[in-house]
Formats: structure tokens, C-alpha cells, sequence
């Protein structure tokens, strides 16, 4: 059968089973295998021997920017982050059947893999953060596909900003506002809600976009958000950027060549 958009979706059919495997139970060989990948199926945060501080005393934190897609963690390691003036103090490492992380990183980390930054001059750090004083950030990706409008998507010129925020996030935002009915989802709307929740200053920024992969035109897209409070004073110097982005898409394009 098919979808909506024409995807071809195989029909689930028990045709052609053998009854006796329909009606075989669970053996102790089973249960000791589901045992063991259920030990493996993990999340590891590790932090740095200065970052991770005392369980009992939350880190003071001041700005929390969080990037969520190729795209958003490809913009923040291009116009914000550095070898010089950032320093890595933790890691997020997720572990199941689906999803595995090595110890190794790439060039940019993966749907199972992040890096927690702090930048040096103002060694405000990330974990058991304190709410009081903190100011979150949200940067990711959307398929334009997903964009609900009265106009047709065909018509947007994509990829475009959209912005949701926090009852108590009183800046102004660098994009207009997510229009109803649109909703966000997953993380992003995780980190909203806890925030939304906490009453913490929060504001995401949603980029819709027609291309999935890494992308100058989608990461560009994010641009506009270097004369926001919070990104203003972080921001290097475009001619740097720029050779940092090149050098990210590149790389992208070497992984990504089936015949090299």
C-alpha cells in the first residue's frame, strides 16, 4: 500500500509462518540476551575533573545554548565555537540497539553524541545547573513539510526562522513567531517545556527547511541570530566562520560519497 506522499509501505502479513514458532516461548538463552543488551542500553554524561563540581551544589550557569541537528550544531561550530576561546568540559554518550556511539567524535556530533562547551573567559559550566539567573537558547531543524500554513508550502522560501519562547523570556526575538496550529516536538519541546515549567527564560529558534542534510543555505539561515543579546558578544569574525564552514561541508561531502 501507500501514504499520502506516495511511500511505498509493506503491508505487515503473517502468511506463511510456522505455527510451532508462533507458539515457541521465551528460552533462558533468550532471557539471558535481552539481559545483557538491556545492561547496554545506557546514557553516559561525563564530565571534566573541574566541570562536574559537587552533586549537591548546582553549577552557576548564566547562558545554556542548545543546538539540536547537523544543521544547528554546524552554525554554533562555525560562527560561536572555537578551539581558543571554548574548551570541552562533558560529553553525552547514548548506547542502544540502534543508536551506538564509540569513544571517537567526528567533525560534528551525531543524533547519539554531544559535547557540553564552556567558553574559558566566563567558565560558567553545564550539569546540575541552578535555575535562578539562566537564560536558555534552543537552535534546530524542521521539515518545511511540517509547516502548517493556509498559503501552500510550495509558495515559502525556505529555509526560514521561526520563533517560540517562554512566558518569562521578555527579549526581542530575531524572527516572528510560530503561528498556530504549528506545534514543535521531541527535544526542542522538551527543553521548552522544562523551562516553561521552571520558569526559566527560554526562547527556540526553528529553522524549516526543505533539505535534510548538512547545508550552507539552511545553516545561514541561523545568521540572523548573531545580533540576538545572547549570541551578539559571542559571534567570531565572519572571514573565520566562513573558512570553518567550508571546511565542515567538505568534510560532509567526502563522508557522504558512496564511490570514495
Amino acid at each position: 500500500m501507500a501514504t499520502f506522499f506516495g511511500e511505498v509501505v509493506v503491508a505487515p502479513s503473517r502468511a506463511g509462518l510456522d505455527e510451532e514458532e508462533e507458539a515457541r516461548e521465551e528460552t533462558p538463552e533468550d532471557r539471558e540476551i535481552r539481559r545483557e543488551i538491556e545492561k547496554k542500553r545506557e546514557i553516559d554524561v561525563l564530565w571534566t575533573g573541574q566541570a562536574g563540581g559537587c552533586a549537591e551544589e548546582p553549577l552557576v550557569c548564566s547562558r545554556f545554548i542548545v543546538a539540536i541537528g547537523r544543521n544547528a550544531a554546524a552554525f554554533l561550530s562555525s560562527f560561536i565555537l572555537d578551539s581558543v576561546c571554548w574548551e570541552v568540559v562533558g560529553v553525552v554518550k547514548l548506547w542502544n540497539e540502534w543508536c551506538r556511539t564509540s569513544s571517537t567524535t567526528n567533525v560534528l556530533p551525531t543524533d547519539s553524541f554531544c559535547l557540553f562547551y564552556r567558553l574559558i573567559s566566563d567558565p560558567t559550566v553545564f550539569g546540575s545547573m541552578q535555575k535562578k539567573g539562566l537564560q536558555v537558547t534552543i537552535l534546530s531543524t524542521c521539515p518545511v513539510a511540517d509547516y502548517k500554513t493556509q498559503e501552500s508550502t510550495l509558495t515559502l522560501v525556505s529555509p526560514f526562522l521561526r520563533a517560540l519562547k517562554t512566558k518569562e523570556f521578555q527579549e526581542e526575538v530575531c524572527c516572528p513567531l510560530l503561528e498556530q496550529p504549528n506545534i514543535v516536538r521531541d527535544l526542542p519541546a522538551a527543553v521548552l517545556s522544562y523551562c516553561q515549567v521552571w520558569q526559566i527564560p527560554a526562547v527556540l529558534y526553528q529553522c524549516y527547511t526543505d533539505v535534510i542534510k548538512l547545508d550552507t543555505v539552511t545553516i545561514e539561515a541561523f545568521k540572523p541570530l548573531l545580533s540576538s543579546k545572547v549570541l551578539k558578544s559571542l559571534a567570531k569574525d565572519a572571514s573565520e566562520s566562513t573558512k570553518i564552514l567550508k571546511k565542515f561541508l567538505t568534510t560532509s561531502e567526502t563522508h557522504n560519497n558512496i564511490y570514495i
